[in-house]
């Protein structure tokens, strides 16, 4: 079976484990991958064990949120204003006696 390149970003399924991970980070210099499973646990593993890994590449998972707890509520979309729900807390409308790197000196 072809090796797969690391790549960050990528998917894969450890056909031995069953285990689904995403490259999260790819160190050329020290030739360390770092990979993140569905539970959120990350680990490192070096060149040599990479490659003695029986792995296929694999579509980002529908769930891999899951082990972040995050559901489709969570997910703030930047083109929607924020609205905080204390606008009208006399706190907002204190003014600071003074602003770092706006004040003469």
């Amino acid at each position: 079976m072809k090796m797969l390149s690391p790549a960050v970003g990528n998917w894969y399924r450890d056909l031995q484990t069953h285990a689904l991970f995403e490259i999260v980070a790819w160190d050329t210099a020290s030739l360390t991958i770092d990979a993140q499973y569905l539970d959120g646990e990350i680990t490192e593993y070096d060149l040599d064990a990479w490659r003695e890994m029986i792995l296929e590449g694999v579509e980002a998972p529908d769930d891999w949120r899951s082990a972040f707890e995050l559901d489709d509520e969570d997910r703030l979309d930047p083109d929607q204003p924020y609205h905080p729900e204390n606008w009208g807390n006399p706190v907002n409308f204190i003014e600071p006696e003074f602003c770092n790197g706006v004040d003469d000196l």
